[in-house]
């Protein structure tokens, strides 16, 4: 029987430079994929805790605002996309920016457990000003 590679008797050779390849290709795909969401996310807050939240599915079309209580300054603090605003029409005008492009845009509110309601219900505003009307809230499910 006639067999490819490795030329002349025994066994055919295994290339492990082309496998080496591929897998170095995924990995850096994956860490570039996974790297946008986790720069958005804000460790410091603590989310709520909903028992009977349910998972989301991932939307490329969302945009994730965090907003940060200070007990000390009793004031919240607004992220989109690493960008702080404290003034909610910069937060209004950012989501207007963010939105260009983005056939179903869509916020996802992660709000501090200890924030008030009226600093969530400011940045629903925004969104709506800003032409949003899909908005979903983050929690934690234990």
């Amino acid at each position: 029987m006639a067999g490819g590679g490795g030329g002349g008797e025994g066994e055919p050779e295994f290339q492990i430079a082309p496998m080496i390849d591929v897998l170095l290709t995924l990995l850096i795909f994956f860490m570039s994929i996974t790297t946008a969401q986790v720069e958005a996310i804000d460790k410091d807050i603590k989310l709520p805790i909903a028992p009977d939240a349910k998972e989301r599915k991932k939307d490329p079309n969302q945009m994730i605002v965090n907003v940060k209580w200070s007990s000390k300054d009793q004031a919240a603090t607004f992220m989109l996309d690493g960008a702080k605003f404290s003034d909610p029409q910069e937060l209004t005008n950012a989501m207007e920016a963010k939105k260009a492009g983005r056939p179903d845009p869509s916020i996802l509110i992660r709000g501090d457990k200890e924030l008030q309601a009226k600093e969530i219900a400011t940045v629903m505003n925004s969104a709506a000003q800003a032409g949003i009307d899909n908005i979903a809230f983050s929690t934690f499910n234990q």
